[in-house]
């Protein structure tokens, strides 16, 4: 095996950066996969298991813990050994995981395995890929940052349907161990072409900086606060955007299930909310290199709580394509956001950490999400009740982004974060 070339500070903004972004996308696509197929899958493993909405929804809510847990490790990893390292580790977890859920005997097993599909599995291609992404780009940071997220998006719009056609004509069992082997031999592959070290690294110790962007507070008092509560406070809107953001991914499928459309269709709604979805990350990734992130967060908050809105009283087959297709489009740049308002407020040698920590909180507000949404399923028989829930928890998101907004505003002198 050859060894990596160096790294080249040349080589930011380059042909070869947007090379390499397209082979990002691609990891992220496979590697995110379990995220929607597992949405897809529930009903017929709570129809084999013989347990409650609520029960069939925790191996989602493992998932995704682990998955925000495992970001902060597989982070740490992609410094010390190379992102290329930490994919392979990936991919063996992917198909590993995939193979362990289609032999599981019950809903443990099952919850067991989704857990190491994201811990090892989705983490590789997930936080790592967004930091990796950042190294790599300077003057269109932002933009470059959505398109790496929308690989996330293009597997909700790429697998769920293939995942029920799977599942139709085969059962979920064979189509798990499917998906196991085609993702997991993928992303082995792909990883030879991540050996490149970023450029970023081949720049002095303080780094290659964002674009200057005007903010009325010092580096080290982020929107006037001390870091830790700054820190704090995005950690807490990254968790309740996101249990209102899970809501409708999670359990349109069974929704759809229960309205009498049948779970195909529902499948079909969740590709067309996430393909949504990407169009909304590449437009607010645009608007954040333009208006900043915090401003970006606030228009994504106010949007989906639109969104949600406008769930409670469709129940008919179009209304609810037309709903799906604006909830993608209202939500897909508000978890991208963060990002850039970490990069803008806080000093860059700690961007990484405190990225990782904000997109834990997030993954973390879709694990609680997922969950609590078939708790008060459970509870109530409808659905109703759990978008009313997520109606909640979106408006504490937006109390949080407005006031942090309006602590943009503060003192008239002017500091040039960076």
């Amino acid at each position: 095996m050859n060894r990596p070339a160096p790294a080249d500070a040349s080589l930011i903004d380059s042909r070869t950066a947007a090379w390499r972004l397209g082979v990002t996308v691609l990891l992220v696509t496979l590697g995110n996969s379990a995220m929607y197929v597992v949405s897809v899958v529930l009903p017929a493993v709570q129809a084999e298991f013989g347990i409650g909405r609520g029960s069939a929804s925790l191996p989602y809510t493992f998932m995704m813990v682990c998955l925000g847990l495992g970001g902060l490790w597989t982070g740490l990893w992609a410094d010390r050994w190379g992102i290329a390292r930490v994919l392979w580790m990936g991919s063996a977890a992917v198909g590993a995981g995939y193979v362990l859920a289609a032999l599981s005997g019950n809903v443990w097993m099952f919850g067991l395995a989704h857990g190491l599909l994201g811990l090892l599995g989705g983490a590789a291609t997930f936080a790592p890929l967004m930091a990796d992404t950042g190294l790599w780009w300077n003057k269109r940071r932002g933009i470059a940052m959505a398109v790496c997220a929308s690989g996330n998006y293009i597997a909700g719009t790429l697998w769920p349907p293939l995942a029920q056609w799977g599942i139709s004509h085969y059962g979920w069992r064979p189509t798990y161990i499917a998906l196991g082997l085609f993702c997991g031999v993928g992303m082995a592959l792909l990883a030879f072409l991540m050996r490149q070290p970023p450029p970023a690294l081949a720049l002095p110790a303080a780094g290659s900086p964002a674009a200057p962007r005007a903010t009325p507070w010092p580096p080290d008092r982020p929107f006037g606060l001390a870091p830790a509560h700054a820190q704090w406070l995005l950690c807490l809107a990254g968790v309740a955007c996101c249990v209102a953001m899970s809501m409708p991914q999670v359990h349109i499928v069974a929704y759809c299930t229960d309205l009498g459309f049948g779970a195909a269709r529902g499948a079909e709604m969740l590709s067309l909310m996430l393909f949504s979805g990407i169009i909304s990350r590449l437009v607010s990734g645009w608007i954040c290199d333009h208006i900043g992130g915090i401003r970006t967060l606030l228009l994504g908050s106010a949007l989906q709580g639109v969104a949600l809105l406008l769930f409670l009283p469709v129940d008919g087959l179009v209304p609810l394509y037309v709903v799906s297709a604006l909830f993608g489009l209202f939500q897909g740049g508000i978890v991208p956001s963060y990002a850039i308002i970490v990069r803008e407020h806080f000093p860059a040698r700690e961007a990484g950490a405190r990225t990782g920590a904000v997109i834990m909180a997030t993954l973390i507000g879709m694990a609680l999400g997922g969950w609590m949404s078939g708790w008060v399923f459970d509870l109530t028989g409808s659905y109703r009740a759990a978008f009313l829930n997520g109606i909640g928890w979106n408006l504490l998101n937006l109390s949080i982004a407005g006031w942090l907004f309006w602590r943009t505003r503060g003192p008239t002198r002017r500091w040039v974060a960076g």
